[in-house]
């Protein structure tokens, strides 16, 4: 019996030595660019159905703590000085696209919507002022055709709204810079538009909308779209390392999780399908996103991997040929070489995943 024990534990020292070996140039990866993403960063890594890897660094510089509470005072945000854990929260900016494509897709999945219909049949003000021919399928790809204002004043513009309402009228108010469908401009405006038609037919706000089809069939007990006067569906959820992970596994599982179908099969497909075809214009595309293909709520990076950086620096993947996801926490602004980390890290984590 003591052999057994003692073999037994000598197997588990092993897995777990060799688990960390694996991982070891993540770890010097993470220490190396740790000060180039706001001093603190958590990095989890799922595969063959557990977390294989949970790292971090907690390395504030006293000019970095100064501009979080600066950010902080300004914004009224979650932001701390505290060491990043994986279940710290933090706002996600446009990690939270990939949530709220997933959320009008149920809606497509149970027949109550359509990628086809157009906007004005629920929005008649979009008609009003010619955008009603958009369909649900461009407002999830940016491919609305509507020219909108650069990020921060679209932000600041959409906060300033009293109802989802104001913030449609806000749109229809845009000017065009193509007919819908051949012009790419990543912004706010499409997914502010499907977020309204959701709630049209349901009869729900957003915030319901998705702790009931999202978060509450996924475990996510710590994610949300905050506490704004109007939801922001492509910049507006806080959630930590761990939930997110959740909603990874579940895209990688192809719409299951907990034993539940919370997409259908065939809407992973959709929206892992690049729609950034060679008849596209591209209006505005951040200088970080290169070359990529855009889905649904999701960058379409080849290799059969998807992702859906945020402005803050959290970036989430999955890679559907090796078979893992990976969210990688951080909050900061510059974004100076931004997409060439992410690409590092990736190539660090397919050799790690083999």
């Amino acid at each position: 019996m003591k052999k057994l024990i003692l073999l037994i534990t000598l197997i588990a020292f092993s897995t777990l030595t060799n688990a960390q070996n694996k991982f070891k140039k993540v770890d010097n990866w993470l220490a190396i660019n740790a000060p180039k993403m706001g001093g603190r960063v958590v990095l989890l890594v799922y595969q063959d159905g557990k977390i294989v890897y949970s790292g971090s660094r907690n390395d504030l510089s006293r000019r970095q703590k100064m501009v979080n509470r600066f950010i902080a005072s300004r914004t009224g945000k979650e932001i701390s000085n505290d060491d990043f854990t994986a279940d710290t929260r933090q706002p996600i900016a446009s990690c939270s696209k990939w949530f709220s494509a997933a959320l009008v897709m149920t809606f497509v999945d149970e027949g109550k919507l359509k990628l086809t219909d157009t906007v004005g049949k629920y929005l008649p003000v979009l008609s009003k002022n010619g955008k009603g021919n958009i369909t649900i399928s461009q407002c999830l790809s940016h491919l609305t055709g509507v020219k909108s204002p650069e990020l921060k004043k679209s932000i600041t513009d959409m906060r300033s709204n009293n109802t989802m309402d104001d913030a449609i009228a806000d749109i229809a108010a845009m000017p065009m810079e193509g007919k819908p469908g051949t012009v790419f401009h990543y912004s706010n405006v499409g997914l502010q538009i499907a977020g309204a038609v959701i709630e049209k037919i349901s009869g729900k706000d957003f915030r319901t909308l998705f702790a009931e089809r999202i978060t509450t069939p996924l475990n996510m007990s710590v994610t949300d779209f905050g506490t704004g006067k109007v939801v922001l569906p492509a910049g507006g959820a806080v959630s930590t390392a761990n939930d997110y992970v959740k909603f990874l596994v579940m895209i990688l599982n192809k719409g299951t999780a907990n034993g539940k179908r919370v997409l259908s099969e065939a809407s992973i497909k959709q929206m892992q399908l690049n729609r950034l075809t060679a008849d596209v214009k591209i209006g505005y595309m951040p200088q970080e996103a290169g070359s990529l293909g855009y889905g649904y709520g999701e960058w379409v990076m080849g290799n059969n991997t998807v992702s859906s950086p945020g402005l803050f620096g959290s970036y989430p993947v999955v890679d559907n040929d090796k078979k893992y996801v990976a969210f990688l926490m951080a909050y900061y602004i510059k974004n100076d070489g931004r997409g060439e980390r992410y690409k590092e890290l990736n190539t660090l984590l397919n050799d790690a995943t083999k």
